[in-house]
């Protein structure tokens, strides 16, 4: 896999438009380096990366599949993106991910592998193992410590997410933790694709055995820190700004 010199910005913007608290990989590391090039792009060093040349599968839909996530950055989703509250500001939310992280014991992760999840590909853990409790634990901390800096959505964000359709307590979480997809409902996964829907069938299927191969050599990861992400400005890329460790 391709290396890169990188490290995350550590200056967050004066005000950026949203914030997320993430599960990601360290810059430089393999883990961060394999997802970022299958993304085409490093959030950390802000710069386009070379992706995976998939015999069969035209470059352009390669970059149509993943500019979903690519523009989010390599990560897998503890607090999702929101706007700070008034009064709460890039200090204020930084010093609260630290007590949370310290608050947090650092683990292995369980061995990820590629699956579909409704429309799309990502990283999962594998199945009932143990460490599965600790992430469940980590994102549901991240998700109700956090809470009381983020801003009430709006009745637009509101409707965006229902208009996906929701289950009833899908929306019940929506209205009380800016997110529906949290506590019981979590799934933990790095996205590796937008909707498959935008290729075709055998398209898909190269695509899918590309990213199990791409990521079957890809060594065992660290849970040991939260990563601090933010939208400088709506629809804008989304930046690393800092990983703070976990147990510190």
């Amino acid at each position: 896999m391709p290396t890169e010199p990188s490290t995350a910005p550590r200056t967050a913007p004066t005000a950026a438009h949203r914030y997320a608290v993430y599960y990601a990989p360290h810059p430089g590391t393999l883990g961060w380096l394999a997802g970022s090039h299958w993304l085409g792009r490093c959030a950390a060093q802000l710069q386009p990366l070379p992706q995976l040349d998939i015999h069969g599968v035209a470059a352009a839909d390669l970059q149509r599949l993943t500019a979903a996530p690519r523009r989010y950055g390599w990560h897998a989703t503890l607090k999702a993106p929101f706007a700070l509250a008034p009064g709460a500001d890039w200090l204020t939310l930084h010093h609260a991910v630290q007590q949370v992280a310290r608050s947090l014991r650092p683990f292995a992760m369980p061995p990820l592998e590629v699956q579909r999840i409704d429309d799309f590909l990502a990283l999962v853990p594998a199945q009932h193992h143990p460490a599965n409790a600790a992430i469940q634990e980590a994102a549901a901390t991240c998700v109700t410590a956090l809470q009381p800096l983020a801003a009430p959505l709006s009745d637009a964000d509101l409707g965006r997410r229902r208009a996906a359709g929701l289950t009833p307590r899908q929306d019940a979480l929506l209205q009380h933790w800016g997110y529906p997809f949290v506590l019981e409902e979590f799934r933990f996964h790095l996205s590796l694709t937008g909707p498959l829907s935008l290729v075709d069938e055998a398209t898909q299927a190269l695509v899918l055995d590309a990213a199990q191969q791409f990521f079957a050599d890809l060594p065992p990861l660290k849970f040991n820190s939260l990563a601090i992400f933010a939208e400088p400005t709506p629809g804008a890329d989304f930046v690393l700004l800092d990983h703070l460790e976990m147990g510190a």
